[in-house]
């Protein structure tokens, strides 16, 4: 199974490259031009694959950079249901081996895509405490199924959001993401 997920992360890593250039609010070189839409023009093409440009706040492929070749990959879905769940698939690659990493986020609510919000809430299982942490395997790679409840916060609320992936016996930031803009289903 881990195997499975190794091989499966390593493949699905350039294709979130594409998602990470649509949903984060940073500019890059490598965006599409927005009169040159993929998904319509080529239905076969890597791009027809994520969701269209209505559901890009709902849904983030969040990308986490650390040292040399460490990686990680959150895939956020808030389903559009009435129990305003979001899933945060989370997968880590090029760290530390047979250990344990923390998940957090912080927000802000100026929406001007720069995360300015210092407020790390560390994510887990729901309120489940500990927050269940993401362990490597023997080769630094690890991945785990975490979630968080919004019910508390109003449909439509919209704020800046930001990650980091912190070592949980040091508490050192390993992994950042850029900035991306999150609307509450």
């Amino acid at each position: 199974m881990k195997k499975i997920i190794a091989k499966s992360m390593a493949g699905l890593f350039s294709v979130v490259m594409i998602a990470f250039v649509m949903n984060s609010c940073q500019k890059s070189s490598l965006e599409p031009s927005p009169s040159l839409d993929l998904r319509k023009t080529d239905p076969n093409s890597e791009f027809s694959k994520f969701p269209d440009s209505e559901n890009y706040t709902f849904n983030l492929q969040v990308i986490l950079r650390g040292r040399g070749k460490s990686f990680g990959l959150i895939k956020f879905r808030q389903d559009p249901d009435a129990a305003k769940v979001i899933t945060l698939d989370t997968w880590v690659r090029g760290l530390k081996p047979n250990h344990a990493y923390l998940l957090q986020r912080a927000v802000d609510t100026e929406l001007d895509c720069n995360c300015t919000g210092t407020g790390w809430l560390t994510l887990g299982k729901g309120v489940v405490m500990p927050p269940q942490p993401i362990t490597t395997n023997e080769k630094g790679t690890g991945w785990e199924q975490l979630w968080r409840d919004v019910t508390a916060i109003p449909s439509g609320t919209e704020f800046d959001i930001h990650f980091q992936i912190l070592d949980a016996e040091t508490l050192t930031v390993v992994l950042t993401s850029d900035c991306y803009h999150y609307t509450v289903r």
